[in-house]
């Protein structure tokens, strides 16, 4: 936003320290904030991509509202409709309440996955809430991060976070301990930095871009994305794409798939690791990644298990330097057991190797040390957690590709540097857009209260007239000289409403402008804006 201001709050981890967690403020006083639990992103301007725990900020979660049923929520609307002047002073907030790859372990991760399919309902439950209006869900590999609006945020995190602990079956409290919660500009900076690959595992990698543009399309196919968060993700989208096309960010970027090859390269002896036995489970896009890049280091033959022939065929017409097997799931257990390695990345939602499932399979060849390395890409996990107690076998997943990504940490950074300016440019674009709503509705009922004057003194002034003197010429004559006057009166005041970066007028001017606007035609537009929210929360209750 234009204007910024610090919300002091504690934060909590390994040594505590305070920060400030900015939050917009512009003509809306500062609300008092509770104390929230968890690692947490602070206010400061983050030039490189985070990859150590955040800090805890404590959120003061004692007061959770146990909703008991529709009835009980549309009483608590009403208590909330009661109380409006307070909310009158807030305005609608941005947040993102999630984890990731950098602050929670797969374990808590995989609990939370939201599939694909399953985003359209998330999303309506999530709307379906007291105080949130809009919302979205980035739920990958790595990270699982759930952006709202909401009418007032502390309420709404609050509310967000029971939601994400119903649905994981993760206490609150223990949930607390991973969430990073962000807020207005820092929500939006960090969706930018996730969309451009600065904040993934693998910094700069394409994937990422790819599935932030998934979540546009499926929010707008279930009409579940509100103007701002459909406008924030558009423009993440952008911003994503112009750090890749302006910067050398993505110049030898590697993948998670990528990242997951060459870890295990890095764990077979260097004298057998092109004539080890490669098999691929799930012949998706993380899959059809490994193969390609298994091809790009030299391995001649893989074998992949797939529910179906076809994509397979596909990826066997693409990639003619490697020779591909296609084995059915039914297969998967022989094939497992002939393999030396095994890469898994399907979306299967249970395991599909169990401790059991692995003790019964023979050790690997005696080249790579009769161990057997699988390689889970999946969340929630292909491979249980179980199996790591097996004698033979070697399990890693996602977490463990750190190993891989840290080599080249200082280029890392310099490169996310390099990026930071863009998405500042952007974040700019997008905050100017949203600043420019602020004035919207008083734009709006300013120039109806006008017309309304006009179409009245038109109408007296045509009787006057009366209809044996009132040609067609006249009576245009007539309406087009009431519209041109108040046109021109109505420039002046519509111009100081003006909020969109292109002048070098404040927000606060701006909304000085709009407040005397409304006391001088008692335009009352923030009570009646709020209002029409509050009924539309208490009908959805009702429904």
């Amino acid at each position: 936003m234009a204007a910024t201001s610090g919300v002091a709050i504690t934060f909590a981890g390994a040594g505590k320290a305070e920060a400030f967690l900015r939050r917009s403020s512009s003509s809306r006083s500062p609300c008092s904030i509770g104390s929230f639990g968890g690692p947490a992103y602070g206010g400061s301007r983050r030039v490189a991509p985070r990859r150590s725990p955040r800090c805890e900020v404590r959120l003061d979660l004692e007061e959770k509202s146990k909703s008991a049923s529709a009835s009980a929520s549309a009483g608590a609307l009403e208590q909330f409709k009661i109380s409006a002047d307070r909310y009158m002073k807030e305005r609608s907030s941005i947040a993102v309440i999630g984890l990731s790859v950098h602050t929670a372990p797969v374990e808590m991760r995989e609990k939370l996955a939201v599939p694909e399919a399953q985003w359209p309902r998330a999303i309506g439950e999530l709307c379906n809430l007291n105080h949130i209006s809009e919302a979205a869900v980035l739920s990958t590999c790595n990270r699982m991060e759930i952006y709202v609006v909401a009418l007032s945020w502390n309420p709404g995190i609050r509310e967000v976070m029971d939601w994400m602990a119903k649905t994981s079956g993760i206490p609150v409290a223990e949930l607390r301990q991973h969430l990073f919660v962000l807020l207005d500009s820092d929500a939006t900076r960090h969706l930018f930095e996730v969309s451009a690959g600065l904040d993934s595992l693998v910094l700069g990698e394409g994937q990422i871009l790819a599935q932030v543009k998934q979540v546009v399309r499926v929010g707008q196919g279930s009409r579940g994305l509100g103007k701002n968060i459909d406008r924030m993700f558009k423009d993440a989208i952008t911003a994503g794409k112009r750090v890749r096309s302006e910067t050398n960010i993505a110049s030898g970027a590697v993948s998670v798939s990528s990242a997951a090859v060459e870890l295990a390269l890095m764990k077979l002896p260097k004298s057998h690791s092109a004539s080890a036995r490669m098999l691929v489970i799930g012949a998706g896009k993380m899959g059809k990644l490994v193969i390609k890049h298994l091809a790009a280091k030299g391995c001649k033959r893989v074998v992949v298990v797939n529910r179906s022939v076809e994509r397979v065929d596909a990826i066997r017409e693409e990639m003619k330097d490697i020779e591909i097997i296609y084995r059915p799931f039914s297969e998967m257990v022989t094939s497992s057991a002939a393999a030396d390695v095994i890469f898994t990345s399907t979306a299967s939602e249970t395991p599909l190797f169990l401790k059991e499932h692995v003790e019964a399979l023979p050790p690997a060849s005696e080249a790579v040390g009769s161990a057997r390395l699988f390689v889970d890409i999946s969340v929630p996990r292909n491979v249980g957690s179980c199996v790591s107690n097996v004698e033979h076998a070697r399990v890693y997943n996602v977490d463990d590709l750190k190993e891989v990504v840290e080599a080249n940490k200082e280029d890392r950074l310099r490169k996310a540097m390099e990026a930071q300016s863009i998405i500042t440019q952007e974040l700019k674009r997008f905050e100017a857009w949203r600043d420019s709503l602020e004035t919207v509705p008083t734009i709006k009922k300013l120039r109806s209260y006008a017309d309304r004057i006009r179409a009245s003194e038109l109408e007296k002034c045509l009787q006057k007239i009366g209809d044996d003197a009132l040609t067609k010429k006249l009576r245009k004559a007539v309406d087009e000289l009431s519209s041109g006057i108040v046109n021109k009166l109505l420039h002046g005041p519509l111009q100081h409403l003006r909020c969109d970066g292109t002048d070098g007028r404040t927000l606060d001017e701006t909304l000085e402008n709009m407040h005397a606007l409304n006391r001088m035609f008692s335009l009352d537009t923030e009570k009646a804006i709020l209002e029409q929210k509050i009924k539309a929360k208490v009908e959805k209750s009702k429904s």
